[in-house]
């Protein structure tokens, strides 16, 4: 008699609902870290549905508390008058000793916290993953650039051979 596996067979593990692809681009990323956020019911259905976008959105700390402005989670359509405002400030949930040290780095010059990814984890839950970032200079930009377009050539030389 064969065993059953515990794991569900529709268990979606890692599911990457939104990326922040101008991140890469533009920041230089130092640490990430991963964060839960306070969402009301119907973003957590809009979000399920993956209608969210963090193109505009950063991190902020306020009063000692994490929260992650501009980012757009659309109204969900089935929610009639108990909808959410689409672009509203939402809390992230962080230790107060990593608050710290990202408030001590964003006072340097330079550095920001950007989201990179809005996913479920394994237990279902919306997480976001964070950056401390430093802004590049378009120099900058130019050189990664080079350098991932020369990882791409070897790389392509090596699957040539």
């Amino acid at each position: 008699m064969a065993k059953k596996s515990k794991k569900k067979q529709g268990d979606p593990g890692h599911r990457v609902v939104a990326r922040n692809k101008r991140a890469q681009r533009e920041y230089e990323i130092e640490s990430t870290l991963e964060a839960g956020i306070v969402l009301l019911g119907t973003e957590v259905k809009s979000i399920r549905a993956g209608r969210m976008d963090l193109t505009d959105g950063y991190a902020t700390i306020r009063d000692a508390e994490l929260f992650l402005v501009g980012a757009h989670i659309a109204p969900y359509d089935k929610a009639s008058h108990f909808n959410h405002p689409p672009r509203r400030d939402r809390k992230l949930l962080v230790q107060r000793q990593v608050i710290d040290r990202m408030s001590i780095k964003t006072r340097e010059r330079g550095y920001t916290i950007v989201p990179l990814e809005v996913y479920f984890n394994e237990k279902n839950l919306v997480k976001v993953r964070i950056a401390l970032a430093k802004g590049r200079k378009l120099h900058d930009n130019r050189e990664s650039i080079k350098r991932d377009e020369l990882r791409r050539e070897m790389r392509d030389a090596r699957r040539q051979r």
